[in-house]
């Protein structure tokens, strides 16, 4: 394995455990605010115990997002010297400004957890209002970064040196708007059906009190409902991705398609395999014009294909898996979370039967594939180039050896924190139940 590829393994590991924990510490901020608020609408104490529950699982996943976070950024400097130098010149503002989007979520995650049952009711949806802030702020001008080697802007490119340097004209690049949104909706999504895989779990288990039961069947459903209306969401921003790459990276569209010659009424096709040499996707179903239509909003609408780029600059055409995979999924989890709630509105007194509780178990699971599965189509699609059109990764990354060395080193912490993060959690809710709560949680 050479130098280049094996940098981009190392780094892409790194990042896909991180996303992990940091996806889940944006999503559940969020629905802890939506807990305090029904807790203040509702009065009912069980919104109390949520909330509080959720936040108890925040910490334990800050502990691995915070030092795992750093180990990225640690190593997006040793690992890619090249892209480092012109970052630092160009488009350092997201980063800088980040760290106060982190210090606002932990100053208020702070308040929130130590001083929750002695603050105002308008005091307590405040703070947690400002930590589910920065953490969503956080994966935003993260992710401004990951935008801007898309669609670079902000500098002039004389002889070789990015000069003329327009800070904030890098920050509002023209995929900065599409792309945060569709970050933050599916973040929120994940987390949600991930909420939902726990409680369908629960309620699957039984042994549960009357109360108990009552507490899963509303975390369910607040999580349902926060799910369907956050996969919708992420469909939407996906649809306007997909827009924005036929504008601003054509042949980032045309490889996640399989689509080789430009046409009008350009087929969508789902799964096959695209195949340079018949110039088409093998073995897929294709919809005739759906992918004109969706790119340009009309049928007759041209799509550039991958035959108008020099054959080096084509991304891995395995990326047209990734991107039905992660549609797939996202689809898939819309007719979920509608099907659930629909089901409860029609069987208001029912409780879910066993196999829509079995469906509703493996969400969670199958939205983290979806969330892992586009962030490497995002990164994977973008290659050769690290800036797209200005540096290729060859160019960015490091010459230093023994990469595979440290690749085995970090997998091997990597599974080592998920399996005790894990058996951290477990340990702490066996020694704190459900059952504790309602006798230590101060009422409404």
């Amino acid at each position: 394995m050479d130098n280049v590829l094996l940098a981009r393994t190392l780094f892409g590991s790194s990042l896909a455990f991180h996303i992990i924990f940091a996806t889940l510490g944006v999503g559940l901020t969020f629905l802890i605010l939506l807990a305090e608020v029904l807790r203040v609408v509702t009065k009912d104490n069980d919104y109390a115990i949520l909330a509080k529950r959720w936040t108890k699982g925040v910490a334990i996943l800050l502990g691995v997002a915070i030092p795992s976070g750093t180990i990225v950024g640690v190593m997006l400097s040793l690992l890619w010297p090249g892209f480092i130098e012109v970052v630092g010149q160009v488009i350092a503002l997201p980063f800088a400004i980040e760290i106060f989007a982190f210090f606002l979520e932990a100053l208020f995650l702070s308040i929130y957890v130590y001083a929750a049952d002695r603050l105002s009711q308008t005091m307590r949806l405040i703070s947690v209002f400002f930590v589910a802030l920065g953490a969503t702020a956080s994966a935003v001008l993260i992710t401004n970064v990951q935008a801007w080697m898309n669609t670079p802007r902000g500098f002039d490119f004389v002889d070789g040196q990015f000069v003329n340097i327009q800070p904030w004209q890098a920050v509002l690049n023209p995929a900065f708007s599409y792309t945060a949104k569709h970050v933050v909706s599916s973040a929120y999504m994940a987390t949600a059906f991930v909420v939902v895989s726990v409680a369908a779990y629960r309620l699957l288990k039984g042994n549960l009190k009357e109360k108990e039961e009552r507490y899963y069947r509303k975390g369910l459903m607040l999580a349902l409902i926060f799910g369907a209306a956050t996969a919708l969401w992420t469909g939407t921003s996906g649809h306007s991705s997909a827009v924005g790459l036929h504008n601003n990276t054509p042949v980032k569209l045309a490889a996640a398609e399989g689509l080789f010659e430009t046409q009008s009424n350009a087929p969508l096709a789902i799964f096959g395999i695209p195949d340079p040499e018949a110039n088409r996707v093998v073995g897929g179903l294709e919809l005739p014009g759906l992918l004109s239509w969706l790119a340009t909003g009309s049928t007759d609408g041209v799509v550039i294909g991958l035959n108008e780029f020099p054959r080096d600059e084509w991304p891995p055409l395995f990326v047209h898996t990734l991107f039905n995979i992660m549609v797939g999924i996202g689809s898939l989890l819309i007719a979920v979370s509608f099907g659930a709630i629909a089901y409860r509105l029609i069987f208001r007194k029912k409780p879910y039967p066993q196999w829509l509780l079995a469906v509703l178990l493996i969400s969670g699971p199958l939205a983290m594939i979806g969330l892992e599965t586009g962030w490497i189509f995002a990164c994977i699609g973008r290659q050769p180039w690290t800036i797209i059109g200005f540096q290729r990764t060859a160019e960015a990354a490091t010459q230093s050896g023994n990469l595979g060395f440290i690749f085995v080193l970090f997998i091997s912490l990597y599974l080592f924190l998920l399996v005790l993060t894990g058996l951290v959690m477990r340990f702490y809710f066996q020694r704190n139940p459900l059952s504790k709560e309602y006798e230590t949680t101060t009422s409404v």
